[in-house]
């Protein structure tokens, strides 16, 4: 089969590789028929996710057809139409029991990282049955691409863990597809303010139409500043970090206000810097986390009802055989306008 292979950092081709096998009485085999790129595996590729070793296959999002089951498997049958969770869950460890399914014992975040993924026309999935969504009758499928990760990771790493509430103010920085993401499902909660900031003024145009009510381009170094004026110098109550860079962190500390709650989604490949002796009186929090996808089910729902339309996030279309090229676009997404990318097996 073909797939898309990490060979070291800034190393990538796509290669020809044997259709995978099962494994263990719970995993599926499932034949990809969409899939897309994650910010995080460009980061992959820049070598800051070390569990993620040379020769493996990327990807952790997608929809596809069962090809084959595990003994163990009873819910889910050869030819049933699935979404593929970017987090593998089984369920039953302590950290599964406590909802945090990122912290799975044997599961967690695997595909693309520590097995292959879903880059390819075919991935094996652990766990299969807690892993893998039956899609509704008549989903849209590139739309349900959206749910492997980027929704749930947006509205679950920013919009929960910022605590975003009816009326409150709300700063994400950084308005690339996870921003975005934020921006969608953060209006589930009718914030009354909500400022996307970025160097990239067409993404900032399609953060207002997406929604936000203030925009602000970082480019002039005055981002807190504006900030501080749009909210009467009070900062705002949720900033949503959603880049993963250092200077996107630091903006973050400088605008959240007094009583407020820093929630990072970006991934930080590199050291930070914490301003606690700025921080340390303003009773703020300060939040972390990796998707759990514990939403999924109710985002499908939301979906489904037309609440949230994810197929606004996308802006291009390719082939898999073609993937290279749609890694090219992603990368340089200032050029080409790119937001996520939808790749067809």
């Amino acid at each position: 089969m073909k797939a898309l292979v990490y060979h070291g950092p800034g190393q990538k081709s796509l290669d020809e590789r044997p259709k995978p096998e099962i494994q263990a009485p719970g995993d599926a085999i499932v034949r990809i028929l969409k899939t897309t790129i994650c910010g995080t595996d460009l980061h992959i590729l820049r070598g800051d996710v070390e569990t993620c070793a040379p020769g493996r296959i990327l990807g952790h999002e997608g929809v596809g057809v069962i090809d084959a089951v595990g003994s163990g498997v009873t819910t889910l049958h050869v030819g049933d139409h699935v979404l593929i969770s970017c987090i593998s869950s089984c369920g039953k460890c302590e950290y599964c029991r406590r909802g945090m399914f990122s912290h799975c014992a044997t599961g967690g975040w695997i595909l693309g990282n520590s097995i292959d993924g879903t880059q390819a026309e075919f991935v094996r999935t652990p766990h299969a049955e807690t892993s893998l969504y039956p899609l509704p009758d008549g989903a849209d499928e590139e739309a349900m691409v959206m749910l492997s990760d980027i929704l749930p990771t947006g509205f679950e790493c920013g919009v929960l863990n910022g605590k975003v509430a009816p009326g409150s103010s709300v700063a994400i920085v950084g308005a690339g597809p996870i921003g975005l993401a934020a921006l969608l499902t953060a209006q589930l909660y009718s914030p009354a303010q909500i400022i996307m900031i970025d160097l990239d003024n067409a993404r900032l145009e399609i953060a207002r139409q997406f929604g936000a009510t203030d925009t602000i381009n970082s480019a002039d170094g005055d981002a807190a500043g504006r900030v501080m004026e749009l909210t009467a110098g009070r900062g705002v109550d949720t900033a949503i970090e959603a880049v993963g860079v250092a200077a996107t962190f630091l903006l973050c500390q400088d605008i959240v206000g007094a009583g407020g709650v820093v929630a990072n989604i970006g991934v930080h490949g590199q050291v930070v810097e914490l301003h606690l002796e700025r921080l340390w009186s303003k009773n703020i929090a300060i939040t972390t986390r990796l998707v759990d996808t514990v939403s999924t089910p109710m985002l499908l729902k939301t979906v489904q009802s037309k609440k949230i339309d994810p197929l606004r996030l996308i802006t291009h279309r390719f082939p898999l055989d073609r993937i290279l090229e749609a890694y090219d676009a992603f990368e340089h997404a200032a050029d080409t306008g790119a937001l996520k990318v939808i790749i067809e097996a």
